[in-house]
């Protein structure tokens, strides 16, 4: 099912380590039009997509998209449409959202996919007008609903058409011949995709992803997981266009495989999950793709229900956690619901990368009980360990990493180091120094990391992890606390289920925050955690219970589902204030 594992290492005058996988990456197609003009010619009348409709599936085959992308990019290019003057998509994930995609790239015009939450939850859409203007659009495609009116009042003021509901029949088109003539300009080194980095920052760069960025991510894919090329994917998947991950990995997956992608309207929020398991049951997926917040969400339905979990892991070939680490205890009972219904475990893969990297840098492909630990580098890519404040930053070099940001200047210098690693900010460790082939374990962010008054380094995302493991199922997550204090403080996003269970089901949700039974078992549960703490580095001396869940608008979250600790802080500064004062729960 997996390839071996098998790892160069090289080892600088600085302290630097650089991984490097032995494996071949080998030759790819140098565009993402090629593998749909491939599997168009090779199975046009199988299966690509598909999306709900009434109480069944419509979908659209190989051939179908390969015949809409020729029509659908005479459009565009009739439109004015070029490689300055991309098509922005402010749209969830549709077949009809694909066709255009598809179309654009096919001619050489770069797709800026947006996330709908800057349409739906923005009062001002003050950043939705930010991201058009960097992205200078000459169409929009917006949804008809009246929901997106005002957004596309916005976008309107910044681009030159917007159309509303996929009607194209408005928009001119040109010869089919140029259609060829355009798709022949392409290569390897041409922008296929604008996507916005997620949620660091107030303001997001714009990564112009290459055909080659995610041709060779995808052939890297085949070479360590052979299964995905043996047998074309079945895939069930909601994780946003938009978004790396969802966009670049799991939509070229299918695509480059010939496999077929079943989009899935759910998400793995209370008011959404019944459509995600309304979806796999129907559908067994051969490859499964979650945060942990959805793995974590479907849990208790195939720990309970028993004809669910036979099918859900009827045909799985492995599932893997995107975004962040899947929690200890959580991988667990995963495995043992594996278990129970057909006998076998299941892989529990992850990765690491970026929307920098199109998206992993690194993968696991071999059994691996950490939860920690994010594989090694996939073929043809370099991972650089170099050493900083104690820990050692992860840096990233080969053909599937961006060669710049899209028009902020000259941040190369900033962005890539003297020998051209991509500088990730992310910290890891090699798990076992003397057999580099058992992974690199992530050790959180190098800028996250503060230091206490003692002048102690505080290991946020190792103890974010810990936290969250040991206080489960009560806490949703955690933001930890401290920067030059004399102790560790907690913001808990909790688990109101959870919560409700512990404090009576009567409760009113706010009052659940500061229900004594709540607090006395989070209390009971840190002091557990505190007594193997190695040191103050590890110990929670306070804590505070939020009211209200991590904000995606104000980039508390991003769309991959883990909270961003930096926003967290800046926008909850009296909750700081709070939890290291009187109103702190002392541990």
């Amino acid at each position: 099912m997996f390839a071996p594992s098998l790892i160069d290492v090289r080892r600088t005058g600085d302290g630097s380590v650089v991984l490097s996988n032995r494996l071949e990456l080998g030759p790819y197609p140098e565009t993402l039009t090629a593998s749909l003009r491939r599997r168009a010619e090779e199975r046009p009348g199988a299966l690509f997509l598909a999306e709900r409709e009434g109480a069944g599936w419509r979908g659209i085959t190989y051939g179908e998209m390969w015949r809409r992308t020729d029509d659908l990019g005479a459009r565009l290019l009739g439109a004015g449409c070029s490689p300055d003057r991309p098509v922005l998509i402010l749209a969830p994930n549709s077949i009809a959202h694909a066709e255009i995609m598809l179309a654009a790239i096919r001619v050489g015009v770069p797709i800026a996919p947006i996330s709908t939450a800057f349409a739906l939850a923005s009062a001002d859409l003050e950043r939705l007008r930010y991201v058009t203007g960097l992205v200078t659009p000459r169409l929009a495609a917006i949804p008809a609903e009246p929901q997106y009116d005002a957004a596309a009042a916005a976008v309107a003021e910044l681009t030159d058409q917007v159309v509303r509901g996929w009607a194209w029949d408005s928009l001119p088109a040109l010869a089919h011949s140029e259609v060829r003539r355009a798709e022949a300009s392409v290569g390897a080194s041409t922008v296929a995709k604008l996507l916005f980095t997620s949620g660091s920052t107030d303001k997001p760069k714009v990564v112009p992803n290459t055909h080659r960025m995610m041709c060779s991510n995808q052939a890297a894919m085949a070479v360590v997981w052979p299964c995905i090329a043996a047998a074309p994917p079945v895939i069930i998947d909601w994780l946003p266009w938009n978004h790396t991950f969802g966009g670049n990995f799991s939509f070229n997956l299918a695509l480059t495989h010939g496999g077929t992608l079943y989009i899935d309207a759910g998400k793995p929020t209370p008011s959404m999950l019944a459509t995600t398991l309304a979806n796999l049951r129907d559908i067994a997926p051969t490859v499964y793709y979650n945060v942990p917040a959805g793995f974590e969400a479907l849990l208790p339905h195939l720990e309970n229900d028993a004809g669910f979990a036979r099918h859900f892991f009827s045909r799985l070939s492995f599932v893997f956690s995107a975004g962040a680490a899947l929690p200890q205890k959580a991988r667990d009972r995963l495995d043992a619901a594996a278990r129970g219904a057909r006998g076998t475990g299941v892989p529990i893969l992850t990765g690491w990368g970026s929307t920098e990297t199109a998206p992993c840098a690194t993968v696991v492909y071999s059994a691996s009980a950490l939860a920690n630990n994010i594989g090694l580098p996939i073929p043809g890519t370099e991972v650089k360990l170099v050493p900083d404040q104690g820990k050692f930053e992860l840096r990233v070099r080969g053909p599937n990493v961006m060669v710049c940001y899209w028009r902020q200047g000259d941040d190369r210098a900033d962005t890539f180091d003297e020998d051209g690693f991509y500088r990730m900010g992310d910290a890891g460790v090699l798990i076992d120094p003397d057999r580099p082939e058992a992974g690199i374990a992530f050790d959180g962010r190098v800028a996250e990391n503060f230091k206490l008054s003692s002048g102690t380094w505080v290991n946020v995302g190792a103890l974010r992890l810990a936290l969250i493991d040991a206080a489960r199922p009560l806490i949703q997550d955690v933001v930890i606390t401290g920067h030059d204090r004399d102790e560790i403080g907690i913001l808990i996003f909790p688990n109101l289920a959870a919560c409700r269970e512990t404090a009576g089901f009567a409760i009113d949700e706010r009052a659940l925050t500061g229900h004594a039974c709540v607090i006395e078992r989070l209390r009971r549960t840190l002091q557990q955690h505190n007594l193997a703490a190695a040191g103050s580095s590890g110990r929670v001396a306070a804590f505070i219970i939020l009211d209200s869940p991590p904000c995606a608008e104000a980039h508390e979250i991003t769309d991959k589902g883990y909270v961003n600790q930096r926003a967290v802080l800046k926008l909850r500064a009296a909750d700081v204030l709070r939890v290291h004062g009187p109103e702190g729960h002392r541990v």
